[in-house]
């Protein structure tokens, strides 16, 4: 059996053809130490206040300090699953829970996602865990 040149660049032709490139950006961070319910992760410069960040063994944290060379997040659900050294990423997601008549009778954990085995929750709208508080109202002096 004889190998022609012709046939070998027709197949490595198809082959490129085929080929699709996709490359997928993350930033990620390192959990520098974790104690009492919090983490503190270096790495994460271009993390917002109030972002959901994953931890390995699908456990989240929420970012709630941000300092110059590490960011401090606080975690839901097991802490002693996260290890110094453990990966970090960003989700590039504001903590927002579902909301409206659909959480009638759930129950739910912090994150809005359900604990009660019923299935996910199909809320219609979200609102952010975060909020301004609404100002005073002015009132009527007596």
């Amino acid at each position: 059996m004889q190998i022609r040149a012709a046939e070998i660049s027709d197949i490595i032709r198809e082959q490129i053809k085929e080929y699709a490139k996709q490359l997928e950006v993350r930033e990620t961070g390192m959990v520098l130490s974790t104690g009492d319910g919090i983490a503190r992760i270096y790495g994460l410069d271009k993390a917002a206040a109030g972002e959901l960040i994953e931890f390995p063994h699908a456990v989240y944290g929420i970012v709630l300090n941000l300092e110059e060379d590490n960011v401090g997040a606080a975690v839901f659900g097991e802490q002693q699953a996260i290890k110094e050294g453990d990966e970090v990423r960003r989700t590039g997601r504001i903590a927002e829970v579902p909301v409206g008549e659909a959480l009638l009778g759930r129950v739910v954990n912090a994150l809005g996602q359900a604990e009660d085995g019923k299935g996910p929750i199909k809320g219609t709208a979200a609102r952010r865990i975060e909020l301004k508080a609404p100002g005073i109202v002015v009132r009527q002096p007596v």
